[in-house]
């Protein structure tokens, strides 16, 4: 039977979007699922603040009356007129091992992106960086992670048929942390916060981080991200919503602000215990 394609147009095909990734990986031992109502609301035009300035229309794929796979195009025109491309985005992307849905799934983006004047396709990729991007190529056997896609192996192998083409290569790498810092990195730490000035920021509760300097880590993100791989800037409204998302979440004794001799935010570092085994 020839697959079919439906934008989804109503709540309950919303959640069908976001539940089919569960089910597909039900049985996968390296996958870690995203949080559900974090995907409600990242795809919900009235909660995520992205749709400022970025439109998404979200499809699946049935076969045999079943979901067989699903996708998101996303236009982010604060990033076009950054880079100056007419690019449409896709994003969570997930398919079964079947040319036929993929090639639907991403022939359907591109019909979208060219009704809205887009000249190129460019996934995975989500409304901003914030969200999870890329696809996995190789460690198919490593434990993902809340932050970053998992997989199957057939994926990149379906789109290599389809014509797609590598534009940068993302790397993750996972680090074994020392029982206590060098005396090498200690003193070159020491030396450097003494010829500058800089503070290390001390604080008690998470409510004290969030009230002095939640706005200035986000500045300092648009900051320090400007030349990255397809980036754009938060506006004020993202900046308001990813404060009320995530900061809440950190632990303050995880927490490492640097200021300098102004007092002003110039080093933030943030780590938190790992969210992928229950």
């Amino acid at each position: 039977m020839t697959a079919t394609i439906k934008r989804v147009s109503s709540r309950k095909e919303l959640k069908q979007f976001i539940r089919f990734n569960y089910e597909l990986y039900k049985n996968n031992p390296y996958s870690v699922p995203d949080l559900y109502n974090d995907m409600l609301n990242t795809f919900d035009k009235k909660k995520n603040a992205a749709f400022e300035f970025c439109e998404a229309e979200y499809f699946l794929a049935y076969k045999e009356g079943k979901i067989v796979g699903r996708v998101a195009g996303i236009i982010n025109r604060h990033a076009n007129e950054i880079w100056n491309k007419k690019e449409v985005r896709f994003g969570w992307i997930d398919f079964v091992d079947d040319p036929e849905v993929s090639s639907l799934l991403l022939n359907t983006v591109e019909e979208w992106g060219k009704s809205k004047g887009m000249e190129y396709i460019q996934g995975p990729l989500g409304f901003t960086d914030f969200d999870a991007e890329g696809m996995l190529i190789e460690g198919f056997d490593e434990l993902s992670t809340m932050a970053s896609i998992y997989n199957y192996p057939y994926y990149p192998q379906h789109l290599d048929r389809l014509g797609f083409e590598k534009d940068a290569d993302w790397v993750e790498y996972k680090l074994t942390v020392p029982e206590g810092l060098p005396d090498k990195h200690r003193r070159i730490a020491e030396l450097v916060q003494k010829k500058y000035n800089l503070k290390i920021k001390k604080y008690t509760s998470t409510k004290q981080i969030i009230n002095e300097y939640g706005q200035a880590i986000f500045e300092l993100i648009n900051e320090t991200y400007q030349p990255l791989y397809g980036f754009s800037p938060l506006s004020s409204k993202q900046i308001e919503q990813y404060i009320k998302m995530y900061l809440p979440l950190i632990n303050e004794q995880m927490v490492s602000l640097v200021t300098d001799s102004e007092d002003q935010l110039i080093a933030v570092g943030l780590s938190m215990p790992s969210l992928s085994k229950a």
